[in-house]
């Protein structure tokens, strides 16, 4: 700002937005001055660097306000995790696979884990087959982010929403909602008209 830029010459643009051309730094700061303003350097790496005349307190607010929106917009997701066993029943896994389908809607990534136990180690082909056909169950939320790995005693794959597929499931379940509701609406107002009818 003003007399701490470094650069020789700066290329200098008015608080109203018009380009004014390049300038020494001490007549740029003096321009700004006349204005009762600041000279603010905007873009350190252009060539020559460009400036702009406004007020600085104004230029702090604005970048504060800029930068708690930007952190307003940002998707924060967490990865929840899931333990699988390689002789998990059929039930437990579909019970598994709704709360995994349940965190895959608030947009959170899921880390499936099985851990294999004693003499299990001999048969990880089941591991890997179970994991596959958990990931199957999830296909209509997810992509398969890390294909089933061997790490240590246990295998993990990580499952992530896919964006377009839950797009369209929220789409669906807010049309079934509307349709419910209306339907609702009709039959509440249906024994109205019948006692209207019989009047």
């Amino acid at each position: 700002m003003n007399y701490d830029i470094r650069a020789t010459e700066v290329r200098v643009i008015a608080d109203d937005g018009e380009m004014l051309g390049v300038f020494s730094v001490p007549d740029a700061v003096r321009l700004a001055e006349g204005r009762g303003l600041d000279l603010i350097e905007i873009a350190p790496t252009a060539k020559p660097p460009t400036c702009k005349i406004m007020d600085y307190g104004r230029y702090k607010y604005e970048n504060k306000k800029k930068q708690t929106e930007a952190r307003k917009k940002q998707v924060i997701v967490q990865t929840k995790e899931i333990q699988l066993r390689p002789r998990t029943e059929d039930h437990d896994l579909e019970t598994k696979a709704k709360h995994a389908k349940r965190f895959l809607l608030d947009g959170d990534k899921v880390k499936v884990n099985l851990r294999f136990s004693g003499r299990e180690m001999a048969h990880q082909e089941l591991g890997y087959d179970l994991i596959n056909r958990f990931a199957k169950m999830l296909e209509s939320h997810c992509i398969l982010e890390v294909p089933p790995q061997k790490e240590g005693r246990q295998l993990y794959a990580i499952i992530a929403p896919d964006p377009l597929k839950i797009k369209d499931i929220k789409k669906r379940a807010e049309k079934e909602k509307k349709e419910k509701l209306k339907a609702a609406a009709a039959q509440d107002k249906d024994p109205e008209d019948k006692a209207t009818e019989a009047h």
